[in-house]
């Protein structure tokens, strides 16, 4: 083999390696342990604990059915909030089965709840991610009724329960207002106890 070859392969072929070893083990391995030691709880998910047991996490969705929960929102996530399968419908606007198989039947079944009031979309359309943890305080306060009623609660308890877990815009600019449903669930099952 050429000898003048050689010299550019060897260093090209160290240089990989270094590069490797310093980017794909050094790299991840200290983000990893910085992250975990500055900011421990977003790191490890942000998950959410009672009694010594993981209820959920701040970050990800999950289905409340009970009539005395906020619902959050729709998931079309693999069978619906998959973290494994995390998308959206990919249903454009449209779409005759995104709005009569999915808007329609939401739009039903919520009409028998609140008959007359004005359905928030994202109680009836699904989130990119299919994964939304929040909801929009429109979505909280059109649930406020159903779930004062089935808790044996005042309207205005769960009201100030739900302005009490409306978070703001980030930095005053950026997003929307929203309420974490996971937080607001666990709040309400506390208030119930103590109440009984």
């Amino acid at each position: 083999m050429d000898m003048n070859l050689l010299k550019h392969i060897y260093p090209a072929v160290a240089l990989t390696i270094v590069l490797t070893v310093l980017v794909g083990i050094v790299y991840p391995f200290v983000i990893t342990g910085l992250s975990g030691l500055f900011f421990k709880e977003k790191a490890h998910g942000s998950l959410i604990e009672r009694e010594g047991k993981v209820v959920g996490s701040r970050l990800i969705g999950q289905p409340f059915k009970g009539a005395g929960y906020f619902h959050s929102r729709p998931s079309a996530a693999g069978s619906g909030y998959d973290a494994t399968a995390s998308g959206g419908t990919n249903l454009g606007p449209t779409s005759k089965q995104l709005f009569e198989e999915q808007v329609r039947e939401r739009s039903k079944q919520l009409h028998t709840e609140s008959p007359n009031v004005e359905i928030p979309i994202d109680l009836i359309t699904s989130s990119g991610s299919g994964l939304d943890p929040h909801i929009s305080p429109a979505a909280a306060e059109f649930q406020i009724s159903r779930v004062a009623l089935e808790r044996q609660m005042s309207e205005d308890k769960v009201k100030q329960l739900v302005q009490e877990h409306t978070e703001e815009r980030q930095f005053g600019v950026l997003g929307e207002p929203r309420v974490n449903v996971l937080e607001l669930n666990l709040t309400l099952d506390e208030v119930s106890r103590k109440g009984k």
